[in-house]
């Protein structure tokens, strides 16, 4: 049976905390919603959680406060910051205190959620954490890990960052579906209209990279994502 996993959502907006904690309980995972900093102390005194989800502007204390107070209860509590506030030094100062993410509002639901299974699947089980691959055989090309490098029959093939990072996604996952969220999320850290503008012209790069063997097509799944095709595999 798989795990559910226990989340503490600290929000003091009625509207979103409702919204978050009903779309979350809906994805499989059990929420408990906090209203106040006071509140997600008290149950994080006397419960066991796996992720913490705290708003940054709370009415009796802010979020940064709150998330010391909470890993003095619970060390190895891994948290996710919520806020309106979109100034530099906050996002830096939320990494600084220990969040394992930050999430600027409005929130998107479906972004939230594949952030939070990502995190809770390198973090909650650190013994399950994917074996890291040197090297993915595509076709007859080698995409290395180590050294950020696609090659085709042993002559090296120039990638931007962002090429080799969206090419090691598709790999990673190839005959199956990248969806255009779960792809925007990993490579640009943004599902946007701006980034999925992007996401095309990178496509169409990689694929005149790997136009070299016939067996190989990134297929474009209409309004859903990209799948890297291998055929015979």
């Amino acid at each position: 049976m798989e795990k559910k996993y226990k989340l503490i959502l600290v929000e003091d907006d009625n509207s979103l905390g409702y919204l978050l904690s009903e779309y979350l309980g809906m994805k499989g995972f059990a929420v408990t919603w906090a209203k106040d900093a006071s509140e997600a102390i008290q149950k994080t005194k006397t419960n066991l959680f796996d992720l913490a989800i705290l708003d940054v502007m709370l009415p009796d204390m802010d979020g940064f406060e709150l998330s010391q107070k909470i890993k003095a209860i619970n060390p190895n509590l891994p948290f996710i910051f919520l806020t309106a506030r979109s100034m530099k030094i906050d996002v830096l100062k939320g990494f600084s205190l220990g969040a394992v993410d930050y999430l600027k509002k409005p929130i998107d639901e479906e972004e939230l959620v594949v952030r939070i299974n990502a995190l809770l699947a390198r973090l909650v089980n650190p013994e399950n954490e994917e074996v890291q691959v040197s090297q993915y055989e595509i076709g007859d090309y080698i995409l290395n890990m180590e050294n950020f490098e696609l090659s085709f029959k042993g002559q090296p093939i120039k990638l931007t960052g962002k090429e080799f990072d969206l090419l090691a996604l598709l790999a990673k996952n190839k005959n199956q579906l990248c969806t255009h969220k779960e792809i925007l999320t990993t490579v640009w850290d943004k599902n946007d209209y701006f980034n999925k503008k992007s996401l095309n012209v990178f496509i169409s790069h990689l694929r005149k990279h790997l136009s070299q063997d016939s067996k190989l097509s990134i297929v474009n799944v209409s309004r859903r994502g990209f799948m890297l095709r291998v055929e015979g595999e």
